[in-house]
């Protein structure tokens, strides 16, 4: 007669195991929904919520008197977005001019503060520099620093009569009045060539209520400053973001490229930067953010002026909405503004997404690796052999 061999206690031990697991794994959802459950509740009302009352009065003609959904606030569909975007008129030239403006702003402060702050990464980060700390808090000081209170220091700066034009004036140059000029760069550069006006082609034709000849002025001498400023307080903090990627890389890799009889710049372009690859891309993401979001600087020292040369959306929405009283244009101008920045990371990210290398380079970096490594084994080496005299006595004896 056959007999099974399972034995009822162990299945029912087995059964009870698995539900001893569901449950502690249901205590451990409920405790991890817990812990997140107060800042969901704190996103949700001081983040969603407004999000979404923003939206709702960018479709509406909210004058900001009682709610945004009372009875006598009326659903207007796109005509805030159409205003500014499609009907010709101050709204839409406003609209455009601040977008000229910021694009400038944005296209020359990015690539200067992500080139300065990883040049001076480079330069804190070597072995021979003393006082390293120093610098290093010296160069990070602007960015926790007040926006206002820095700006306010700007305007005595470069006011007529302030420190920079002092020193301009001694090397014969009659500086500018700096935040009250409002002529663009590039049109103050075709002035000294002997062009003041730019072709029909340009003038009559535009986007957005602006032509393409103003478009192409550049920043104004005052947007200018602004720039200037704005480089000097956040240089700081992405300069530390590069310091510790740089510290990450190794000495190994450096070495290894200076045996091959590289120099400096070779050095910099060829080995530090690829691996500084990471660090770029949030560098510059945060940048393309940050200018688009311009706010304190222009509120505190131009508010827009001069002659509307540093407006920008960010400030527009605000004046469109305190000032205006319109609260549904400047919500309408908030989400454009956000739209606008979305699509400038997706094509930053599509230029700087990883694509495949040439064999070439592949090949330079195996061979980086392989000589790092062989580095290291002979640094291995000599510490045991000379630094070590006990360790080379006992591998001498294994070895006997």
């Amino acid at each position: 007669m056959m007999f099974s061999s399972a034995n009822p206690g162990s299945k029912k031990r087995g059964h009870s195991s698995d539900t001893s697991i569901k449950i502690n794994h249901t205590r451990e959802q409920i405790s991890a929904w817990m812990f997140c459950a107060p800042m969901l509740i704190i996103l949700g009302v001081f983040l969603v919520i407004p999000i979404v009352m923003a939206l709702w009065v960018s479709f509406s003609d909210w004058s900001g008197r009682g709610s945004p959904f009372s009875s006598g606030v009326h659903f207007i569909g796109l005509g805030n977005y159409d205003s500014v975007l499609v009907t010709p008129g101050l709204s839409q030239s406003d609209f455009g001019t601040a977008i000229r403006n910021n694009a400038w702003y944005t296209l020359l402060v990015v690539p200067l503060q992500t080139l300065l702050s990883l040049l001076l990464a480079v330069m804190l980060n070597r072995r021979i520099l003393k006082a390293k700390g120093f610098f290093r808090t010296a160069f990070y000081f602007p960015s926790v620093t007040s926006s206002v209170a820095i700006t306010v220091l700007w305007l005595f700066l470069f006011g007529s009569t302030g420190s920079i034009n002092a020193v301009l004036s001694w090397f014969g140059i009659n500086g500018p009045n700096w935040f009250n000029d409002p002529r663009g760069l590039l049109q103050i550069l075709f002035s000294h060539l002997g062009v003041s006006q730019g072709p029909a082609l340009l003038t009559q034709h535009g986007l957005l209520g602006i032509s393409w000849w103003d478009w192409l002025s550049g920043p104004s001498v005052a947007m200018f400053a602004i720039m200037l400023m704005v480089i000097f307080t956040t240089s700081g903090t992405f300069m530390l973001m590069f310091i510790a990627a740089l510290q990450s890389i190794g000495e190994g890799t450096e070495e290894a490229a200076i045996m091959d009889g590289t120099n400096a710049w070779q050095r910099l372009w060829h080995v530090t930067v690829p691996q500084l690859k990471p660090t770029i891309f949030t560098v510059v993401t945060l940048g393309i953010i940050g200018t688009w979001q311009v706010f304190d600087q222009i509120y505190t020292g131009t508010r827009g002026g001069p002659s509307k040369t540093t407006l920008t959306p960010a400030y527009l929405s605000y004046s469109a909405a305190f000032d205006n009283q319109e609260w549904g244009q400047g919500a309408a101008i908030s989400f454009i503004l956000f739209v606008i920045i979305v699509v400038m990371t997706w094509i930053q990210r599509q230029i700087m997404k990883d694509r495949k290398m040439s064999r070439r380079k592949i090949a330079y970096y195996e061979a980086l690796k392989s000589e790092t490594r062989g580095l290291s084994n002979v640094s291995a080496s000599q510490l045991r052999g000379k630094g070590n005299p006990d360790v080379a006595n006992r591998e001498g004896k294994n070895h006997e």
